[in-house]
């Protein structure tokens, strides 16, 4: 049985208007579809039905600005009117414990809510990342409830998000999107309705379960990646040498379908994907009886690196002649990643723990971040402004680079000097570093 009407767009609902949610409502009803946004979160449903979007992500707010005033867009805490859609797209968290199983609270509790509102011939596709056969078992058995069963009364699909915060909206129009169904109507529909709802190309795979590893696949080797660059990092260090010139010379060999390709190294790893999904793959294959060493050996060598970026600069510091109580240390971006405001696992709060354990008198600032949300992740108000920030700081520690602050002249900061400068993130090029040198700054960076 095929699933989504070919002679218009489909209705669709999305259950869960977090980021990414709220990223795929939007583009869908750019695109023209109606869509029914749902989510339990009451003080975020009522930010966006009053025209705020609390993501920042180009492009996001003015886009579900424009579904809103379109009346393309309504917003719910409930699925009352779900029932309306022809394609259901669930899009909840799915966080994981301290052993790294899977929390399914969120997408238990959206299932469970479906299947009082699912109607026979609407087509579900499952986003939220999960360990393997998640799909097929647990979704499949929740909606079943409903009295319809899968394959037969409504169609059942996964296709995961692979989205980069700060470069969302522009991936989700140009992205691959990979879709695997429960049965062979279930992946044609769903390869459909994304071809023509997003006008992306579309990898259909042979089952759910190939669709669900794809995307912990793409996590897991990021991981791994980024954990190859940090200790390659850390390794440089051991001779002088700088990982900003080995990295790009040691990307220059063919290897498979493109060259080796080593990432940049980091103060570390945050956010909500990467920090959980290789616990995720990790804890589903020891329940299959495989113990898996790579997703642990990334985790903990990225875990490290906040407390190797925090005694690198107390190191710096001694070097420059300073103890590190009562050392005023300016920590200048605190989010998880260049270009957003997410302070989700941010591996810039360990390094401000590590720095506050040492006696430094620590100052915050980040023109992205919401200083209700410094408060409350970092337990203190940022500086009001940069200048207040740095003034007569001994070390400037620089752990996300925004493009908000590339327009700073850096070298005219209004410093103690000398001064240490921590590159954790900025990836400065050298000649920005001789001028910082010229100018009175100690520089060292991860790996340089």
């Amino acid at each position: 049985m095929r699933w989504i009407p070919h002679d218009r767009l489909p209705t669709v609902a999305v259950i869960g208007l977090g980021y990414v949610g709220s990223c795929v409502a939007a583009t869908l009803s750019d695109r023209g579809h109606d869509v029914i946004g749902v989510d339990t979160d009451t003080a975020l449903v009522d930010e966006l039905t009053r025209g705020h979007c609390r993501f920042r992500e180009e492009g996001l707010p003015q886009s579900l600005a424009r579904g809103l005033a379109a009346g393309r867009i309504r917003i719910s805490t409930d699925q009352t009117g779900v029932g309306a859609a022809d394609v259901v797209l669930i899009t909840v968290g799915t966080p994981v414990r301290d052993d790294g199983s899977m929390a399914d609270d969120q997408l238990a509790g959206a299932c469970d809510e479906l299947a009082r509102h699912l109607r026979e011939g609407q087509l579900v596709i499952l986003k939220s990342t999960v360990p393997p056969g998640t799909t097929s078992t647990r979704v499949r058995r929740a909606l079943e409830r409903s009295g319809l069963a899968a394959g037969v009364g409504f169609g059942l699909a996964f296709a995961p998000e692979r989205l980069a915060e700060g470069t969302a909206m522009r991936e989700l129009r140009a992205l691959p999107m990979v879709v695997g169904g429960l049965d062979a109507d279930s992946t044609a529909d769903a390869a459909e309705f994304w071809r023509r709802g997003l006008g992306v190309q579309v990898i259909t795979v042979g089952s759910a379960e190939a669709a669900e590893i794809v995307k912990l696949a793409d996590n897991w080797w990021i991981d791994l990646n980024i954990a190859l660059a940090n200790e390659l990092a850390r390794y440089c260090a051991l001779f002088g040498v700088d990982a900003h010139e080995v990295i790009p010379a040691a990307n220059t060999v063919p290897k498979g379908s493109g060259n080796v390709n080593v990432l940049m190294p980091s103060v570390g790893v945050g956010g909500s994907c990467l920090t959980k999904d290789p616990w995720m793959v990790w804890y589903s294959a020891r329940e299959h009886g495989l113990d898996l060493l790579t997703p642990v050996a990334g985790r903990e060598a990225n875990t490290a690196m906040p407390g190797y970026a925090a005694d690198r600069v107390l190191a710096g510091l001694e070097r420059l002649g300073r103890t590190a109580e009562g050392a005023r240390i300016a920590v200048l971006g605190l989010s998880f990643k260049n270009d957003t405001a997410d302070l989700r696992e941010t591996p810039v709060l360990p390094v401000v723990t590590e720095l506050d354990k040492s006696g430094a008198e620590v100052t915050l600032f980040d023109p992205l971040v919401d200083p209700a949300d410094t408060e409350r992740v970092f337990g203190r108000a940022p500086a009001p402004s940069l200048e207040a920030a740095v003034t007569d700081a001994d070390c400037v520690a620089v752990l996300a680079y925004h493009r908000e602050m590339e327009s700073v002249d850096l070298t005219a900061l209004p410093v103690t000097r000398p001064c240490l400068f921590f590159d954790g993130r900025a990836n400065l090029a050298a000649e920005y570093v001789a001028r910082l040198r010229a100018a009175g700054f100690h520089y060292e960076g991860i790996g340089r």
